[in-house]
C-alpha cells in the first residue's frame, strides 16, 4: 500500500509539475501581450512611434546606440525582404513554375540558356526568410518593450541606463544571456534550420526525376507518408521489414553486449583471479583500434574467398564450399551481430567494471547470510543495481545502435542486395537505407520521410522507456 501511495504521489507530482509549467507559460504569454497593449494604449507619442519606426522611443530619450541598433535591424530587414526574401517567399506555394530552357540564337549560331526557377533554392531561402521574419518579430517586440520601459522609468524620475551600462550588465547580471546567445544562434543556424528544410522535403516529390534546375519539384502533401504506410507496397514492405530488423539489431547489439560485458567484468573482478590488470588492459587495447579498421578487416576475412573460408576449406578441410558469411541474407545478419560483439563488449566491460566495484559489499554479505547463492545475488542485487545506475546509458546505446551506420556500412554496405526491398539490401538498417536513398538514388523526399519517422520512433522509445524505469521513478536512492 505504501509503495502504491508513493507511486500515486509521484504521478500527482508529475501532473502538478506539468500543470504548473503550462500555466506559467500561459501567464508569461498573457503578461507579454498585456504589456504590448499597454504600450500602445498608454504610451506617449514616442513610444507609439516605435511601433512604426523601431528604436524611435529609445533614440529620442537619449539612448542613441540602442535606438540606432533597433533602427538598423528594421532597415536591413526591409532591404532583405524587398531585394531577396520576398522573391522566394512568393514562390513557396508552387516552388517555381518557370522551367530551364534553351533558345537558338540565329545571329550568333549558338544555343542560349534561359535560366528557370530552382525549387531547392526557393524552398531553402523561403525557410531562411521565415526564420528571419520570426527573429525580426522578436527584435520588433523587444523594441516596443524597451521604449515602454524607458517611458515608465522617465515618468518615475529614474535615470535611463546608457549603452555602456547595458554592456556592463551583459557581463554581470545578464551574463547568462551573453554566454547562451552565440550557441543558441549556432543551433538555430546549423541544426534547426537544416532539420526544418529536411522536414519540408518530406512533403515534396524531390527525387531523381525532379532535379532542379533542369526539373522542378513541388508539394505533394502526405503522399510520401501514404507510400510508407501502404500506398506503395514495395516501399511499405521495405520500411517495415527494415524497421523490424533494425529493432532486432539494436536489441542484440545493446543488451547482449551489455550483459556479456558485465559477466566478463564480474569474472575479472572476482576474488582469486590473478593478473586483473592484464585482462583489463587487453580489452582496452581492443578499443584503441578504430572500429572502422576492425570492421574493414573483418569484412576482408569473411569474404567468400577470405582468410576464414580459406582456412576452413583448404587448411582444415572442414567445409567443401565457402560459407557465405556476407553474401547470404540471413547469415549476413547473424554475422554482423556477432562481429559487433567484438567491438561493443570491451566498452561495456570498462563501464560496468567501475560500477561493480562500487556496489556496497554489505548487500552481498546480507544476501549470503540469508542463504542466497551466486545466481540470486546476481539477479537480485547486481543486475537491479547496474540497471538502476546505467539505464540512461542503455537508452543512449540503444538509440545509437538503432542508428549505427558504421557497423553495417563498413562490414556489409547493407548487402547482400535483394529484389524484395526497394533500393535496400538484406542487412540495411533504416539509417543506411536512408543514406542510400540520398547519396545513390537521389530519392530525397522518401529519405526525408524516413528520417522523420526514425526521429519519432527514437523519441518515443527514449522518453517512454526512461519514464518507466526505476532511474526516473526513484532518482534519490537505489532500493
Amino acid at each position: 500500500m505504501a509503495a502504491k501511495a508513493d507511486r500515486q504521489q509521484k504521478k500527482d507530482g508529475l501532473g502538478a509539475t506539468i500543470s504548473r509549467g503550462v500555466r506559467g507559460f500561459g501567464h508569461a504569454v498573457s503578461s507579454f501581450f498585456k504589456e504590448i497593449g499597454a504600450a500602445f494604449s498608454q504610451g506617449d507619442w514616442r513610444t507609439r512611434t516605435s511601433f512604426i519606426i523601431m528604436g524611435f522611443g529609445c533614440f529620442t530619450r537619449k539612448q542613441f546606440v540602442k535606438g540606432l541598433i533597433y533602427f538598423a535591424v528594421e532597415v536591413l530587414f526591409i532591404l532583405y525582404m524587398v531585394f531577396f526574401g520576398a522573391h522566394y517567399l512568393q514562390d513557396i506555394g508552387t516552388l517555381g513554375t518557370n522551367l530551364f530552357d534553351r533558345e537558338w540564337d540565329e545571329a550568333n549560331q549558338i544555343w542560349i540558356n534561359i535560366p528557370g526557377d530552382n525549387s531547392m533554392l526557393i524552398l531553402l531561402y523561403s525557410v531562411l526568410s521565415i526564420f528571419l521574419c520570426i527573429f525580426f518579430l522578436v527584435i520588433y517586440f523587444s523594441n516596443i518593450r524597451a521604449a515602454w520601459q524607458a517611458q515608465q522609468m522617465q515618468t518615475a524620475g529614474k535615470k535611463l541606463p546608457n549603452f555602456k551600462k547595458s554592456l556592463l550588465g551583459l557581463l554581470d547580471e545578464k551574463l547568462h544571456v551573453t554566454l547562451l546567445t552565440p550557441p543558441a544562434i549556432g543551433v538555430l543556424m546549423f541544426t534547426v534550420l537544416p532539420v526544418v528544410f529536411m522536414i519540408c522535403l518530406a512533403f515534396t516529390n524531390f527525387d531523381r526525376n525532379h532535379q532542379p534546375p533542369g526539373h522542378l519539384f513541388t508539394w505533394v502533401g502526405l503522399d510520401n507518408f501514404k507510400d510508407i504506410f501502404g500506398g506503395n507496397q514495395l516501399k511499405s514492405y521495405t520500411f517495415f521489414s527494415l524497421l523490424l530488423w533494425t529493432v532486432i539489431w539494436a536489441i542484440f547489439s545493446t543488451f547482449i553486449n551489455y550483459f556479456l560485458g558485465m559477466l566478463i567484468a564480474l569474472m575479472i573482478n572476482k576474488k582469486g583471479i590473478k593478473l586483473k590488470g592484464l585482462w583489463r588492459t587487453l580489452f582496452v587495447v581492443s578499443i584503441a583500434v578504430p572500429a572502422f579498421v576492425t570492421l574493414l578487416l573483418m569484412r576482408n576475412m569473411l569474404q567468400d574467398a577470405g582468410t576464414i573460408n580459406v582456412l576452413l576449406q583448404d587448411v582444415l578441410g572442414w567445409t567443401d564450399a565457402p560459407i557465405h558469411f556476407l553474401t547470404d541474407g540471413t547469415l549476413a545478419r547473424i554475422t554482423v551481430i556477432i562481429v559487433n560483439y567484438w567491438i561493443g563488449i570491451p566498452y561495456s566491460i570498462i563501464i560496468t567494471s567501475g560500477i561493480l566495484m562500487n556496489i556496497p559489499a554489505d548487500l552481498y554479505e546480507s544476501a549470503r547470510i540469508d542463504g542466497a547463492g551466486p545466481w540470486k545475488q546476481f539477479t537480485r542485487i547486481t543486475t537491479p543495481y547496474m540497471l538502476f545506475i546505467t539505464t540512461p546509458y542503455l537508452i543512449t546505446q540503444f538509440i545509437q545502435n538503432f542508428n549505427n551506420f558504421n557497423a553495417i556500412y563498413f562490414l556489409t554496405a547493407g548487402g547482400p542486395q535483394t529484389l524484395a526491398y526497394y533500393q535496400a539490401g538484406s542487412t540495411d538498417l533504416l539509417v543506411t537505407w536512408l543514406y542510400k536513398l540520398t547519396v545513390q538514388w537521389q530519392d530525397y523526399n522518401l529519405a526525408s520521410t524516413i528520417g522523420i519517422l526514425v526521429f519519432v520512433i527514437c523519441a518515443v522509445i527514449s522518453l517512454a522507456t526512461f519514464n518507466l524505469t526505476a532511474s526516473a521513478k526513484r532518482e534519490e536512492t537505489f532500493q
